[in-house]
């Protein structure tokens, strides 16, 4: 595999409020799952031929050191980038490896993944979660196996990271559903809201993350199109006549699709709200305001 040189693996995230991170880690460059709409193609990252995996030179010698150095201790978030349960992983280990380093370190981890490989690192993340703290996301955009395989072609199928969530959960890990982004034309149905906090409920998940559209903007934009045009002929001219150079694409029935979602997340009591997902899953306490009685 490629090395490409780094100075440091740890950064620090503009504000804590993406499900409380304090650091941000991305080990490999690049993702080989093929998502149709993925926004770290975005020109912004500077990431050149992004479907193309490249490991970090020394990443775990430098994230070591990284940690050594920390004062304050706190979760460490991963995967956000580029999925660093990419195929590479199984024989790389740098995951694994790294995984290691913050329990070591006693730093928490809030990891988001599409692939089934994180369960090979159930025992890490156990012992991670036990003495700090561990918030397992696995992103699932629809729950029709076929079209995922359209949308999302070089990863498991929605069933199987829906099978990791119950496996994690049944190893008594916080674990959820990122169902982000959806795909305005293509995924925003009722059917497939109702039918993904079903499963996720049934599968165990703690909470269910939701975003009603779609963000589009530079390379990434002109790759989605493409896309669109091989899987969905003629949808590319649509989205153009409706969102022209909009950076987020809001799904036309966002109203109606974001009431239908927090009814069936409440039905199967789901948390679904960013901050009572951190709360959770940093183990406070949720702020319960009491009447007062005079």
């Amino acid at each position: 595999m490629e090395l490409v040189p780094a100075k440091t693996i740890l950064g620090r995230p503009k504000d804590d409020s993406w499900f409380g991170n304090d650091y941000n880690m991305n080990l490999y460059r690049g993702c080989c799952h093929g998502c149709i709409y993925c926004d770290s193609r975005s020109e912004c990252y500077h990431v050149d031929d992004f479907d193309r995996v490249r490991i970090k030179r020394d990443a775990l010698a430098i994230l070591e050191r990284e940690l050594q150095s920390k004062r304050k201790k706190g979760v460490v978030g991963v995967g956000a980038m580029s999925d660093t349960y990419n195929p590479f992983e199984k024989e790389e280990q740098a995951t694994r490896g790294a995984l290691k380093l913050l329990e070591r370190f006693g730093f928490g981890v809030a990891l988001d993944t599409k692939s089934s490989l994180v369960l090979r690192d159930v025992d890490l993340i156990q012992r991670i979660a036990r003495n700090a703290s561990a918030n397992i996301k696995i992103t699932i955009t629809t729950a029709d196996d076929a079209l995922s395989k359209v949308i999302e072609p070089y990863v498991c199928v929605s069933s199987e990271r829906f099978r990791a969530i119950r496996e994690l959960s049944a190893a008594g890990i916080f674990t959820g559903v990122l169902f982000t982004p959806m795909l305005p034309y293509i995924t925003d149905t009722e059917e497939n809201v109702m039918e993904m906090v079903r499963l996720a409920h049934e599968n165990g998940a703690r909470f269910i993350f939701p975003m009603f559209g779609v963000t589009l903007r530079q390379n990434q934009r002109d790759y989605y199109y493409q896309k669109l045009d091989t899987h969905f002929p003629g949808l590319s001219r649509k989205y153009r006549n409706v969102y022209r150079s909009n950076y987020y694409c809001a799904s036309p029935r966002a109203n109606k699709l974001r009431a239908l979602f927090q009814s069936e997340c409440r039905k199967y009591r789901l948390l679904y709200r960013m901050e009572d997902i951190v709360a959770a899953y940093k183990k406070k306490e949720p702020v319960v305001q009491q009447m007062k009685l005079f």
